[in-house]
């Protein structure tokens, strides 16, 4: 089984923890991680972008000139596509762009990024990310306590107002619940910090 140091919020080491092999420790198959990202990212979209054709721009009914003898091109309406305030050709309409990902798909590549991420180095674990009151200052000194740089992403088990609040300051500073984990934010972002809660949580529910 890995282990993994435990730090305080100080930057600390203050003990270790075993991690389980079936949720830490699994092969990585990049196709599915591929995919699910792929799925992640479609299923974000809106698919509300709509356009107008030709038939759905007011007015054009009356050909704007007599059919020959004026010199210029032939034209029966002012909203053709070639036409400046004309309809658009093959442009965008109201669609859906949701993939269905099977759970068991979604599963197992959490539990693939989460062993790519303790692989390469990138996985930490504190006691726990809780703020009595609202600092960024304070988010600013665990980062740079356990030197995480600047793109960062903070796992809890439970929501916590005031450390989502210091840290949404940020730029690439993100929290989540471990009930709203996903692979795209765990690739997405170049360090991974969860609490022990957190932790406990995730192995929990990927091992069932």
């Amino acid at each position: 089984m890995p282990k993994v140091d435990v730090y305080d919020l100080s930057g600390q080491i203050v003990g270790q923890r075993e991690l389980l092999d079936t949720v830490f420790a699994v092969p990585v198959n990049r196709s599915l991680l591929h995919q699910a990202v792929v799925a992640f990212q479609a299923n974000q979209r809106s698919g509300t972008a709509d356009t107008k054709r030709r038939s759905d721009v007011r007015g054009g009914g009356r050909k704007p000139w007599r059919q020959k003898g004026t010199g210029r091109a032939r034209a029966g309406t002012t909203r053709s596509p070639l036409w400046r305030h004309g309809g658009v050709t093959f442009g965008p309409h109201p669609r859906d762009y949701t993939q269905k990902f099977p759970r068991k798909m979604r599963r197992a590549a959490i539990r693939q990024a989460l062993s790519a991420k303790l692989d390469a180095a990138e996985l930490k674990v504190v006691t726990k990310l809780t703020f009595g009151e609202r600092r960024t200052k304070q988010v600013a000194e665990l980062l740079r306590s356990l030197d995480l740089g600047t793109n960062v992403l903070f796992i809890t088990a439970q929501p916590d107002e005031n450390f989502k609040a210091s840290a949404r300051n940020f730029k690439n500073v993100h929290t989540v619940t471990t009930d709203s984990l996903n692979v795209y934010s765990l690739l997405r972002y170049h360090r991974i910090v969860f609490d022990e809660d957190a932790i406990a949580r995730v192995e929990e529910v990927f091992t069932k």
